[in-house]
């Protein structure tokens, strides 16, 4: 047995921000994705999984019951399938802030779920609120804290438009083009990095009034920003946005980013080479670079791997 594909996803604009009301901008990102499968032989790689979707399936339990009225699983059918050795074939990278748990909880949604929302259905905006919700609770099961956005555009495969945190909408974004110079692009940190406390680091920075007037003022401002500047296609607008974006989280989100990068970071601020910000929660795992000219910017990183996601 092998389940549909869902693919990984990386939120262009709007990490943190989003907690506070900010703008975002999601896109799926097709290079990596997973599947469920059977394998009855159960080998290392395939055990491990296997034993994570037993708790997960007793998470679901408790959740049905916690909450009747949000979501349905056809459960039994869910514990004979882990008994047969079901697992999350997965290539998306954990601890990368490219929703790994967001892709497995969309397939677990998508196999098991009574009654669910497709994406084939006219999806309005309560719909798409209720399909988040129900994520929220299923992914909290890996982060202690979920906003349900990883699995809602693994599930749906589309670019996502966050306005607020009740108004979301499948968003247009402008098409790629193959001869543009400049590039959106993951630039590896070699490490890994652990959403729950990076979440709390930012928890605690809020109960400072400097920092809050800091996040509305100017992260806020800049996230939002660049993602109407992304939207309507206006490079040089979003370049000019990214650059103070940059310069923001450099001040402000230290702990956030890996300590051997904080030079690197400032480089391309100041040569204008390339903008790097935080993919995900950070700590580890990628960082998002944006750049006017992809060749400039691989000079400038050539001592780094560089992933290309979006030419324009």
């Amino acid at each position: 047995m092998r389940g549909p594909l869902f693919y990984s996803k990386i939120l262009l604009f709007g990490e943190y921000g989003i907690i506070k009301d900010s703008k975002g901008l999601s896109i799926p990102y097709n290079f990596y994705n997973g599947a469920l499968k059977i394998d009855a032989h159960k080998t290392p790689s395939t055990h491990k999984s296997n034993e994570n979707l037993k708790r997960f399936l007793k998470y679901l339990e408790d959740l049905q019951q916690r909450e009747p009225g949000l979501v349905s699983f056809d459960l039994d059918r869910l514990k004979q399938d882990i008994e047969q050795g079901l697992y999350f074939d997965s290539s998306i990278p954990q601890g990368y802030g490219v929703g790994s748990s967001g892709a497995l909880v969309a397939a677990i949604y998508d196999k098991y779920a009574n009654d669910k929302i497709t994406v084939l259905e006219n999806l309005t905006r309560d719909k798409l609120l209720q399909l988040k919700g129900i994520f929220a609770e299923m992914e909290s099961f890996f982060h202690g804290k979920s906003s349900g956005l990883d699995p809602l555009n693994s599930y749906l495969s589309l670019p996502i438009l966050i306005n607020s945190k009740d108004n979301i909408e499948p968003a247009g974004i402008p098409s790629q083009t193959e001869s543009g110079k400049g590039a959106v692009f993951l630039l590896d940190s070699g490490s890994t990095g652990e959403t729950a406390p990076m979440v709390q680091i930012f928890m605690e920075n809020m109960k400072q009034e400097g920092f809050r007037k800091m996040l509305k003022n100017q992260f806020v401002k800049h996230t939002d920003a660049c993602v109407e500047d992304f939207l309507n296609g206006d490079v040089k607008s979003l370049f000019g946005n990214i650059k103070q974006l940059s310069k923001v989280v450099l001040e402000n989100f230290k702990p956030m980013i890996p300590k051997e990068f904080h030079k690197l970071w400032k480089k391309g601020i100041d040569s204008n080479a390339y903008y790097l910000k935080l993919c995900g929660s950070g700590g580890g795992g990628y960082m998002l670079g944006f750049t006017e000219d992809l060749a400039r910017a691989k000079e400038a990183l050539k001592d780094y791997k560089l992933e290309v996601v979006y030419n324009f």
